[in-house]
């Protein structure tokens, strides 16, 4: 029995077009989004794909990353198998490859097939794993299916069949001196063609070629039918990134004509419903998002997943112009995301951290949620003080504008001027009111004055930022918020901030660019590392009284504006040793529970995001833990009272500092 190559041709011919339609199939739906802006440089584009797609960033991150860019790689040679299979035996006989067009030098095609045959091992190893893995210990409880064990089987098969052909050519077409060739050249065919010899070769051979065929058939046809499109899908994803940091909500045309938010698939633009096929249901973002991992109703990779069902399922009527068979927005299961699921989004970022190829989740939530707000009117009910308090007063409390200023009612603080004074303090809702973040803005203050930094205040003329109105959905009052205040700070003349807030930072320094302004937004931690650095701060590292220091991570300081270091720095500069670590830090660190709005919100399921936090700091036994956020501030007090371990002390850095300034 001898393989038929013409009849496999036409089947594979066949395949190919099958498979092509289908991609094109399904992938033609996402032309029913809107359009969307790519922006940045072509060069830096390929040259993140070649960062993140072929040597795979992101992937590596975990350790069992490197098991899929061995089979990555493997996969991208496996195109070379199906030839090399069928010539091989003309490669080691110094003769032209089956069907070659092209004379080649003798020894030429040695090392590639060398190179193949290694790396079909290490394929074939790490399929196993991957089986063993999808089957033994899945990434999340769900990913134990059928078809994420299947195609690994199609791996070990193709492998297996690789090897199986190579060691019949070996053994009944090669000569004596063609197998010693081969020893050197195909060590891991020629060790398995050994026992081989004398076996029914011919059946192998018909056996394992077909295997590697109808291997490779299975492969692309089941491509478009399941999580694995993202072999299509994942590079053009990558190159077509956004490429800011960090990633922005859109600004919204407040027009009579215009629809707000999400309300049906085709609403998103092409490049959300391109991440919808991309999804590669790893669980990355589910483990790594803290609304998930305490048991909220959120979970960002079904949400990606319901809007592709959801699109698969709409598109053919939506093409029609017919109304949508399955709602986006609803409790109903498959296809749809459920309320519930869209408020307890955090805005941390932790899924647009953890993704390998760049889906960005939480701005698809945060669209559904101005849906919500700004068209139905439907939004959890303690919402509503929020939103009236915005509105009426400019901060989260309703208190009067007035008493923006008492937090410094003890110190000589002088009011902004752009003739006098370089910096403008934008002290921020928490830092004028709440009682415990004020003495932050007095710790801050101190160090300013000290370091003879010229700054003034706003006092009660300054306004929220609009931050949480912006994660929340209400884009209507945080662009009148934001105009104002655009308009505020050109009227006075600011160009230079410093903020105390992670939260003011971000949307300062980012968000307002798309209200045509550029201004220099610095966090404090930042400003004082510089100060001391620069001689400006003296400090006395004899401080001993805080014990072990543990830091805490701020989500839109640390992977939102990636400042990492600088609060790092000061700890160890105001106290003589480095903070210690928790286990989950920098990038993969763990949310407070306060962004996103949830700062004014009540957890009503799950384990508390805050207690879950605060357990993790406890851990590492500290005195002192040291965080550089209004919000982590008053989320980690709480949750070490509830844990009723308030021997620890929650500071800022600026606390910290202040009480390592060398006496004047």
């Amino acid at each position: 029995m001898s393989p038929n190559p013409a009849l496999f041709k036409q089947i594979l011919v066949v395949a190919a077009i099958v498979t092509i339609w289908s991609v094109w199939h399904r992938l033609s739906l996402a032309r029913l989004g809107r359009p969307s802006n790519i922006s940045g440089s072509l060069g830096s584009r390929i040259l993140g794909v070649i960062r993140y797609g072929f040597f795979q960033e992101r992937v590596t991150a975990r350790p069992f990353g490197y098991n899929h860019m061995v089979l990555f790689w493997s996969f991208l040679l496996l195109l070379l198998h199906h030839p090399m299979v069928i010539g091989i035996d003309t490669v080691l006989s110094g003769t032209l490859p089956a069907g070659s067009l092209i004379p080649y030098p003798k020894g030429m095609l040695l090392p590639v097939i060398l190179v193949l045959d290694l790396l079909a091992l290490l394929g074939l190893a790490a399929a196993v794993v991957a089986i063993g893995r999808r089957i033994i210990s899945p990434p999340y409880p769900e990913g134990r299916t059928i078809i994420s064990v299947f195609m690994p089987v199609l791996f070990v098969m193709i492998y297996c069949a690789y090897f199986g052909v190579n060691s019949y050519k070996i053994n009944a077409f090669l000569s004596a001196e063609a197998q010693g060739l081969a020893r050197h050249w195909l060590p891991v065919s020629s060790t398995i063609a050994v026992p081989l010899a004398g076996a029914s070769s011919e059946n192998l051979y018909f056996v394992s070629w077909w295997s590697h065929g109808i291997g490779v058939l299975l492969l692309i046809l089941c491509l478009p039918y399941s999580k694995f499109l993202h072999i299509i899908t994942a590079l053009p994803n990558i190159l077509l990134r956004r490429q800011e940091r960090p990633v922005l909500p859109s600004r919204e045309e407040f027009t009579d004509d215009n629809r707000f938010g999400i309300e049906q698939v085709d609403q998103y633009s092409w490049k959300d419903l391109l991440d919808a096929f991309t999804c590669t249901e790893c669980g990355r973002c589910q483990n790594a998002c803290p609304a998930s991992m305490t048991g909220k109703p959120l979970n960002p990779r079904r949400v990606v997943e319901d809007i592709r069902i959801n699109l698969l399922a709409n598109g053919p009527f939506l093409k029609k112009g017919k109304e949508p068979v399955i709602p986006l927005i609803s409790d109903r299961g498959t296809g749809s995301v459920s309320e519930d699921a869209i408020w307890c989004c955090m805005t941390c970022g932790a899924c647009l951290e953890a993704c390998p190829v760049f889906i960005e989740q939480m701005p698809k939530i945060i669209k559904m949620r101005r849906h919500l707000v700004e068209t139905k009117g439907r939004f959890p009910e303690e919402l509503l003080n929020l939103f009236e308090n915005m509105e009426g007063r400019s901060n989260p409390w309703g208190i009067a504008p007035w008493e923006r200023t008492k937090w410094c009612s003890q110190l000589e603080v002088k009011p902004f001027d752009k003739n006098t004074t370089e910096y403008l303090f934008y002290v921020g809702c928490a830092g004028s009111f709440d009682s415990r973040n004020k003495q932050i803005s007095i710790a801050v203050a101190k160090l300013l004055d000290r370091a003879r930094v010229t700054w003034g205040i706003l006092g009660k003329d300054e306004k929220c930022c609009g931050d949480s109105l912006r994660r929340l959905g209400n884009e209507y009052l945080f662009d009148q918020m934001a105009l104002e205040n655009v308009e505020l700070f050109k009227a006075r003349g600011v160009t230079k901030i410093i903020t105390q807030c992670p939260h003011c930072f971000s949307t300062l320094k980012n968000d307002y660019r798309q209200y045509g302004t550029e201004l220099e937004v610095i966090h404090h931690t930042e400003l004082l590392s510089n100060l001391v650095q620069n001689g400006r701060l003296t400090l006395d590292k004899a401080i001993g009284n805080m014990g072990t220091i543990v830091y805490h991570d701020s989500c839109y300081l640390g992977r939102h504006n990636n400042i990492y270091d600088a609060p790092r720095k000061l700890i160890k500069m105001a106290t003589g040793s480095a903070a210690t670590e928790m286990g989950r830090n920098r990038g993969n660190a763990f949310c407070c529970g306060a962004g996103g709005g949830r700062m004014w919100m009540e957890e009503l399921t799950g384990e508390r995001i805050n207690q879950t936090r605060v357990k993790e700091a406890l851990e590492e036994k500290p005195d002192t833990i040291c965080v550089t956020c209004p919000y982590c501030m008053t989320m980690f007090e709480d949750g070490l009272k509830d844990l009723n371990a308030t021997s620890v002390k929650v500071l800022d850095v600026a606390e910290v500092m202040v009480e390592a300034l060398r006496p004047a």
